[in-house]
């Protein structure tokens, strides 16, 4: 199931057209920050999906009841673009367990290329709810490398993937791998991929965009 924030207007519209603005994402930390503020909401909204239990809380004149997160959530994210998203969910979900993955295009002489993982630190996600968080969601091909990984380590009750910016051909993928068992949480869709896998109109490459050019 697809979900897409900028479905409805929205102060998340805003800050996905600064994003994508080639003069405004010069300023790398309001990149972040908004990249940050958008994986707010989108934690948010994927809050309502979740599992929640009454507790007794006492304050200082008394007891009240509250609802808090039943679930064991572990956030994964793939290195490095995905660390400022990372850092948003975590504000929400801040005791959440946490999982690292590098994942990363490794061309051919041809052009073509293939996902390559490196580097994994995770926790046991057996039984658990696994938000994997990755601002572009382009080919898919990487989510579904990322998976693969982390079922490593277990098999999560549910998942959910959230990005900034997603593809059509990204979601569908997704969406072939996953099935009924993962939800697709994103701030905005765009229609295609060019011949080198990258999201049009997207805004560019966010890793260097929120942390500098590599080599």
């Amino acid at each position: 199931m697809l979900h897409c924030l900028t479905d409805t207007p929205s102060p998340v519209s805003n800050w996905i057209m600064q994003l994508r603005d080639v003069n405004i994402q010069k300023d790398s930390q309001r990149f972040r920050n908004n990249i940050r503020r958008i994986s707010h909401t989108l934690a948010y909204e994927i809050g309502k999906s979740l599992n929640y239990k009454n507790i007794d809380v006492t304050t200082p004149l008394g007891t009240a009841k509250c609802d808090v997160v039943s679930d064991s959530i572990v956030i994964a994210s793939i290195l490095r673009a995905a660390l400022p998203m990372h850092e948003g969910f975590l504000d929400v979900f801040d005791n959440a367990e946490n999982a690292f993955l590098s994942a990363y295009r490794s061309y051919k002489d041809d052009g073509s290329f293939e996902i390559k993982a490196e580097y994994m630190a995770c926790p046991n996600i057996d039984g658990k709810t696994l938000l994997l968080v990755d601002p572009m969601l382009a080919t898919g091909a990487s989510i579904v490398t990322a998976v693969n990984c982390l079922l490593r380590n277990g098999k999560p009750n549910k998942i959910f993937f959230a990005s900034i910016i997603s593809s059509r051909q990204g979601v569908e993928t997704i969406q072939k791998n996953f099935g009924d068992h993962c939800e697709i949480w994103t701030a905005a869709c765009d229609p295609i991929i060019n011949s080198h896998g990258y999201i049009v109109p997207g805004l560019g490459d966010a890793g260097d965009l929120c942390y500098g050019q590599k080599l």
